[in-house]
């Protein structure tokens, strides 16, 4: 079951802090615009990328159980195969934070234990769009 505009909208205003696993330093890329868009209205972005250093001037870390903050959305740009692995880690590292699989990455096996565990799911939507569609109008 997909969330509501409502509950997308809710989600979007009320979060501060966005984990951005596959976070790109490279611009151009959707991993790096969308978190970039983010960044600059207002979201504290925590880059997730084994391969980086830094990312929009923040130290990237390896991995969800790197981060010592509260996270509120966990915003995955990797492949959908990927996906199972990152939910348990989300599931693992984070309190109550929603789990964001961006345009193209769905996987709903994992995507149903997620829920299950009481986690807020949005998969295959970009958040730039959906935060210019429903918050930037």
């Amino acid at each position: 079951m997909s969330l509501s505009d409502d509950a997308i909208t809710d989600l979007l205003a009320s979060a501060e802090t966005i984990a951005v696993v596959g976070c790109s330093s490279t611009p151009g890329k959707a991993a790096h615009d969308v978190p970039k868009y983010l960044d600059g209205h207002g979201y504290n972005i925590l880059p997730v990328n084994p391969f980086a250093d830094e990312i929009l001037g923040r130290e990237a870390v390896d991995s969800l159980a790197d981060i010592d903050e509260s996270v509120d959305i966990v915003d995955v740009f990797r492949p959908s195969d990927e996906v199972p692995e990152i939910i348990d880690s989300a599931l693992d590292n984070t309190d109550d934070a929603a789990i964001w699989l961006q345009l193209g990455i769905d996987h709903p096996n994992a995507v149903e234990r997620a829920r299950a565990a009481g986690r807020s799911v949005v998969a295959d939507r970009c958040m730039k769009i959906e935060h210019g569609r429903l918050i930037e109008t």
